[in-house]
């Protein structure tokens, strides 16, 4: 699918707010309720909008530390690492990657200790080589979180 100016703005602004009404999109673009909302579906149809959600903030949730870990898995042991890991409550995302490092999570900690507990924990599992954890001190930016 083929996105225009009309559907990029569509997008934008159901990331902004999902809950954003229909006639307040259609001023915006330039359509009527109707032909926006058969754009929505359409983008729907296509796995482009795969879901709505809303996003948090894990600090009022109680969790003050979150961590960008890269973790490195020796490759016969990298499904069995993804199954554990994936069950994981801690575990925000878990992608497979092909850069530095096999696997990226981010994790929430409620502190430092339980930010540093998680990581040890992931490092114990069999066929983890190694865990590299980056606190997150600010987010500057958030669109989008993540794919």
């Amino acid at each position: 699918m083929v996105l225009d100016d009309k559907d990029v703005k569509i997008l934008r602004m159901l990331q902004e707010n999902s809950r954003i009404p229909y006639n307040e999109i259609a001023k915006a673009v330039g359509l009527s309720d109707v032909a926006v909302i058969k754009r929505i579906k359409k983008l729907e149809k296509e796995g482009i909008i795969k879901k709505y959600t809303i996003v948090v903030d894990p600090a009022k949730l109680g969790y003050k530390n979150v961590s960008i870990t890269g973790v490195n898995v020796e490759p016969d042991h990298l499904f069995n690492v993804i199954e554990k890991l994936k069950n994981k409550d801690y575990v925000k995302y878990l992608a497979l990657t092909s850069g530095d490092h096999s696997l990226v999570l981010v994790i929430w900690g409620k502190d430092s200790s339980d930010i540093a507990r998680i990581h040890r924990e992931i490092e114990a599992l069999e066929g983890v080589i190694k865990v590299y954890p980056a606190i997150v001190l600010d987010v500057i930016k958030q669109e989008c979180f993540f794919y």
